[in-house]
C-alpha cells in the first residue's frame, strides 16, 4: 500500500469543493492563453507518436494553477498522474520506489521541486534523461550500483522560486511554462465558472468587483467567493450583489486592489520603521511578524506588480504610489526624491 504522505494518485488539495473547481480539461482552464496553445500542441504530437511527453517544469507565484495544469496534462495525455512534494521525499529510496512503479507515459507531479534535496536530484538526473535509475547493491568493498530501467514518463516539476532550482536539473526540462497572474477578465470568467458549479448567484457587477480584489490569483478569487455567499446567504437572499462584495470586502479588510491588511501593514511598517527603504527582507519579515518565506511569495509578488513595492541591491523599497494609498505623503522624505520614488 502506498504512503499517501509521500506520493498520491489523487490531487493534494484535501479540500473537495476546491477539487470540483478545478479545470479538467485545457479549453476549461481560463487564461494562460499562450501556455494552452503551446501545451496543446506539444500534448497532440506526443499523442500521435504514442510517446511520453517531455518533461514540464512550471513557474509562477502561489494559486496561480500549476497543480491544476498538472493534472490537466495527465488527463489530456490520457495518463495516469502520481503527485507528491519535494519536503516530502526524504531518501533516495522513497524516490526510487515511486519511479520503478510508475506506469508508461504516465505523468510524475512534484510540487515545491526547489526543495528537493540534491541526492534526489542526481537520482532524476538519470531518470530524466536515460530512464534508469542507480541503485547501489551490497554494502563496503563489495558494493556495486546497478542500473535499474524505468517506463518512459512525464516528470512535472512546479515551482514559486525558479533561482532555487539547481541549473542541471532545469536543463533537463524540455517544455518550461512561466505563469503569470491573471487579468480582471480572466478572473472574471473562472469567478462565473465557479459560481455555476457552486450554484451561486452572483451579479455581474459583483463579478467584477470580486476579480479587482482577486489579486490576480484564480485561488484567492474562489476562495472571496465562498466567503461572499456566506455573506449573501445572511444579508441578500443568497445573491451576491454589488452591496454584498462592498460590505464583505470591508469586513474582512480587503479592499478593491486586493490589498489585505498584512499588505498595508508591509508598506505601512517600511514607511514609519525605515523612511521608506530599503529594508532587507529578513529583517522586514521579523518586522511585520510574517515568514520570510510568505513575505517573499505570497506578498511581494503582488505588492511589486501593483507598483507600491520595489526590489533593489539595497533591499525593498516603497514607491510614492504606496504614500498616496496610506494617505502618508506628509512622511516623504524630503532628500533623494527622485531615486527614492521612480518606478521601474
Amino acid at each position: 500500500m502506498e504512503n499517501d504522505s509521500v506520493v498520491s494518485t489523487s490531487l493534494l488539495d484535501s479540500d473537495v469543493q476546491e477539487n470540483i473547481l478545478r479545470p479538467k480539461l485545457l479549453n476549461d482552464f481560463q487564461g494562460q492563453v499562450k501556455i494552452k496553445d503551446n501545451l496543446s500542441v506539444f500534448i497532440k504530437a506526443a499523442c500521435e507518436r504514442n510517446e511520453a511527453l517531455d518533461h514540464v517544469f512550471l513557474i509562477g507565484p502561489p494559486g496561480l494553477g500549476k497543480t491544476t495544469l498538472a493534472s490537466i496534462i495527465a488527463n489530456e495525455m490520457g495518463s495516469e498522474i502520481r503527485m507528491t512534494s519535494a519536503p516530502a521525499l526524504d531518501k533516495p529510496k522513497d524516490l526510487a520506489g515511486i519511479l520503478t512503479n510508475v506506469s508508461e507515459k504516465s505523468v510524475f507531479f512534484i510540487d515545491e521541486i526547489h526543495r528537493l534535496k540534491p541526492a534526489l536530484e542526481e537520482m532524476l538526473y538519470v531518470a530524466m534523461e536515460d530512464f534508469e535509475i542507480d541503485w547501489v547493491i551490497g554494502q563496503g568493498p563489495s558494493a556495486r550500483t546497478m542500473r535499474i530501467p524505468i517506463p518512459h514518463f512525464t516528470l512535472i516539476g512546479a515551482t514559486t522560486k525558479a533561482g532555487m532550482v539547481s541549473s542541471p536539473l532545469q536543463t533537463r526540462f524540455g517544455i518550461n511554462c512561466r505563469i503569470d497572474f491573471y487579468n480582471e477578465n480572466e478572473l472574471a470568467d473562472i469567478i462565473i465558472r465557479s459560481a455555476k458549479i457552486l450554484n451561486v448567484k452572483i451579479l455581474e457587477d459583483a463579478v467584477l468587483l470580486l476579480a479587482k480584489c482577486s489579486r490576480g490569483t484564480p485561488r484567492i478569487a474562489n476562495r472571496l467567493l465562498k466567503r461572499f455567499r456566506d455573506f449573501a446567504e445572511v444579508i441578500s437572499n443568497g445573491i451576491i450583489t454589488k452591496e454584498v462584495v462592498n460590505i464583505a470586502t470591508a469586513k474582512l479588510g480587503i479592499d478593491l486592489n486586493g490589498l489585505e491588511e498584512q499588505d498595508r501593514n508591509i508598506l505601512r511598517t517600511i514607511i514609519e520603521y525605515y523612511n521608506g527603504g530599503p529594508v532587507g527582507a529578513e529583517t522586514l519579515s521579523i518586522s511585520v511578524g510574517e515568514a520570510i518565506e510568505s513575505l517573499e511569495d505570497y506578498y511581494e509578488p503582488y505588492l511589486i506588480q501593483k507598483g507600491y513595492l520595489k526590489r533593489t541591491p539595497r533591499g525593498r523599497m516603497v514607491t510614492y504610489k504606496a504614500y498616496e494609498l496610506l494617505g502618508l505623503e506628509n512622511l516623504i522624505p524630503k532628500s533623494d526624491k527622485d531615486e527614492q520614488f521612480s518606478l521601474f
